[in-house]
């Protein structure tokens, strides 16, 4: 293979990672999260600290602690997003402490983040609201540094990660919405909210289903809540609907007249992210 040649695209970049579909909404749908990781034994088992974001579009940082912090709202510039942020990795694990590691060129093929983390540690999601994982712990935190702080967290949209199901995340808007990543195939997905739609049993919480982004090879459904609807409020009509769309999924027929009607608005609703 040429030296500059890139990585093949991969559909699903973080499928065989501990908590795939959390991956995929803290890179699209989650404005301030952390989730913890660790190298291979090969690599020095290093403590890693997945983020959201990182100043100025950082791809990771060696924190002056020694904390190495990659972040997954970057642009991905190869067609393998898993080998883009490995690169990102390895290049911060090689820094020194305090250097910021910034998109360069784009990486030629080598490992990927399900060959260089432990894939027995679990993706388990914190959700901030602010930025203050930026920052080593034992730094003095001035006015000037407070004051950026809070001006980078204005930014930071209302986010409450659900406890009752899986990588689904209340938030606020101009309105209240739940955005949930499934780790299902996009096309039986799409086919099981089909099924509910038909019968209008897609909704959720009084709220109504309005559409999905597509994202690293997984759709994130997007549902509209009734207004005021607080997270504590949809943990158990999120139980429900989860019921209903494993039923759908385990159905094997071809969609009636009605289920395809439904599924053509739903695919016309969908919006691919990068």
């Amino acid at each position: 293979m040429a030296k500059n040649s890139t990585p093949d695209f991969v559909l699903r970049p973080f499928e065989g990672l501990p908590g795939e579909t959390d991956w995929v909404a803290l890179r699209e749908v989650v404005p301030s999260a952390s989730a913890p990781a660790r190298t291979t034994k090969e690599l020095g088992a290093r403590d890693v600290l997945v983020v959201t974001v990182l100043p100025a579009g950082w791809a990771a940082l060696h924190r002056q602690d020694g904390t190495i912090l990659l972040a997954l709202q970057t642009i991905a510039g190869s067609g393998d997003t898993s080998r883009d942020l490995a690169a990102a990795l390895l290049e911060a694990i090689e820094a020194e402490p305090g250097t910021s590691i910034e998109l360069g060129e784009l990486p030629g093929p080598g490992p990927r983040l399900q060959d260089v983390l432990d894939l027995s540690v679990p993706f388990d999601v914190t959700v901030h609201d602010d930025f203050s994982f930026w920052l080593d712990p034992s730094t003095d935190v001035t006015p000037d540094l407070k004051a950026s702080l809070d001006q980078a967290s204005e930014s930071i949209v209302p986010t409450v990660k659900l406890s009752s199901v899986e990588s689904a995340y209340w938030c606020s808007m101009s309105r209240e919405f739940l955005r949930w990543a499934w780790p299902v195939g996009e096309e039986a997905l799409i086919d099981a909210i089909s099924r509910l739609h038909a019968k209008r049993e897609s909704g959720l919480g009084g709220g109504k289903f309005v559409g999905a982004f597509r994202s690293s090879g997984l759709l994130v459904p997007v549902w509209e809540l009734p207004r005021g609807t607080e997270a504590a409020d949809v943990e158990e009509p999120a139980k429900e609907l989860k019921a209903k769309l494993d039923a759908a999924l385990a159905v094997t027929e071809p969609l009636d007249a009605n289920e395809r009607r439904a599924r053509a608005g739903i695919v016309s609703r969908q919006v691919t992210l990068r």
